[in-house]
């Protein structure tokens, strides 16, 4: 502010004679307007390009000290975000619980112990935790073990009762209920396993033209059916394609392709169409691995654990701050729409984490209107403007004891895990942490927001959407980067 004010001292004379004539015509003045918008988007010649290809396109960039515009071609354009709806996520979990916060998942009981043996139902306390591995799991049922159970007299319930099954609001993740090629589709419940989705490993055979082998990433021995279709071959490259159905309430894991004999084995990953019961495989494996035996079967439920109910094993996840990392830098869709439920105070659902997030922006200052429809971003249905995305930046940007932890779930494109990213000269690359929104249903959706240093060590925060208005013409990433990087890295060198 103050280096601003300097400056219009400096011209003082100049500007009273351009206002004096404005002031007299109103020709002029259009003229005058005209040119500073201009101005403005001038910031982003390249990226203004696009929208004479077709698309919507909304754009800021300023300067973190001092609020300058360096850039923006419609900023107050409502556009879809895609997976930058993570962002707001992230700041909000932040700000809530801060980097240390934990949840706990624990497995209770209102049953005795008598010589080995649980007289009663066993709970799993689903805590909402949006990052539960096979391993935490383990070591729930290590925590029984440890007590010297070896039976249970009852059954294993897998209480869901915070929020789950989440009803769905987007055609992929409502069509994965029966198929799906994807794992960013995965269903939604506070009691979890590995994301929801199941992973399968693939390793070739032992001669050429037998069947490969298929085992769960966690252990020998799948925990849904296979439909193994892969062949072993001495020749060719490795290619795999995978597909889960679900019949009569069975998820099927159909594999198909070839893998060349005495290669690395694969994973492939897709999301289960029901992750509670997923959750309930994964505990009667680990059970059985355990040497404990459950007389009364494995379900699910939408009671909580009563009163009465004791801890017999509990896990603390990660602290958010590295779940974040893991959300940010992979747009983890399961872990981020968990979050935003996790924070709902009331009733958990999609619309109502979405109107959670909203009233997180409204607190911002110089963000403006904002529609989130999900955690995650894949809801098409989410608008916001780049105006409000930099606000959200410049926010997080001034919270000092949170913003080493936001910052870091973002990509710097010279090393981050996408390789898509990494586009533009050498200085973008090492000058900036980013993060992408990708949608190509109903319309293609190209959106990135996140920091830069200027040559001076400068801190800025931009944000580019670009918005289809149709299925068709399809925009890539290249060519939204290689555009995008060019007018910030002018940004970079010039400040």
């Amino acid at each position: 502010m103050p280096a601003r004010f300097t400056a219009v001292g400096v011209y003082r004379p100049a500007v009273l004679r351009l206002l004096s004539c404005l002031l007299f015509s109103p020709l002029i003045l259009m003229a005058g307007l005209t040119l500073a918008m201009q101005a403005r988007a001038e910031g982003f010649p390249a990226t203004g390009a696009l929208a004479e290809k077709g698309f919507v396109v909304g754009a800021q960039a300023r300067l973190l000290d001092s609020g300058e515009t360096l850039g923006s071609i419609a900023p107050d354009q409502q556009m879809t975000p895609a997976s930058v709806s993570k962002l707001y996520t992230a700041a909000a979990a932040l700000k809530q619980w801060g980097p240390q916060k934990r949840f706990t998942t624990e497995l209770r009981s209102s049953g005795a112990i008598v010589d080995g043996v649980l007289k009663g139902d066993l709970m799993l306390d689903g805590g909402g935790d949006p990052g539960m591995t096979s391993e935490d799991y383990w070591l729930l049922v290590q925590g029984l073990a440890s007590r010297g159970i070896r039976r249970i007299d009852g059954r294993v319930l897998a209480s869901q009762w915070r929020f789950g099954p989440v009803t769905c609001v987007t055609t992929d993740r409502c069509d994965a209920r029966t198929r799906t090629r994807h794992a960013f589709d995965a269903q939604l419940t506070s009691t979890a396993v590995d994301f929801a989705t199941w992973c399968m490993r693939v390793m070739p055979g032992d001669a050429e033209g037998v069947p490969a082998r298929v085992t769960n990433c966690a252990g020998p021995t799948p925990l849904t059916r296979v439909d193994n279709r892969v062949t072993t071959v001495a020749q060719g490259n490795t290619g795999i394609s995978a597909e889960r159905t679900t019949v009569n309430g069975e998820d099927i894991m159909v594999i198909s392709g070839q893998i060349r004999l005495g290669s690395a084995p694969s994973n492939v990953y897709r999301s289960s169409a029901d992750p509670t019961e997923q959750t309930l495989k994964t505990l009667e494996s680990l059970m059985n691995d355990a040497g404990i035996a459950v007389t009364g079967g494995f379900a699910a439920t939408s009671t909580p654990p009563g009163d009465n109910t004791q801890v017999l094993s509990a896990v603390e996840g990660k602290p958010l701050q590295e779940q974040l990392l893991r959300m940010l830098n992979y747009s983890n869709n399961f872990m981020a729409d968990v979050l935003a439920l996790d924070l709902v105070n009331g009733t958990p659902t999609l619309q109502s984490a979405g109107s959670t997030l909203d009233a997180f922006a409204n607190d911002i200052p110089g963000h403006g209107p904002v529609k989130l429809r999900s955690g995650s971003g894949l809801t098409p249905e989410s608008q916001t403007s780049a105006r409000g995305v930099t606000a959200l930046l410049d926010y997080m940007y001034h919270q000092p004891a949170l913003f080493p932890v936001f910052v870091a779930g973002m990509q710097a494109p010279v090393n981050g895990p996408m390789n898509f990213i990494r586009r533009g000269s050498e200085r973008f690359q090492q000058s900036v942490m980013i993060k992408t929104g990708t949608l190509n249903e109903p319309v293609p959706v190209r959106a990135v927001a996140g920091y830069f240093r200027t040559q001076s060590g400068r801190w800025g925060a931009f944000t580019v959407m670009v918005n289809g208005r149709a299925p068709t013409p399809y925009i890539n990433w290249t060519t939204t980067l290689e555009a995008v990087a060019s007018d910030i890295d002018a940004m970079i060198a010039h400040h």
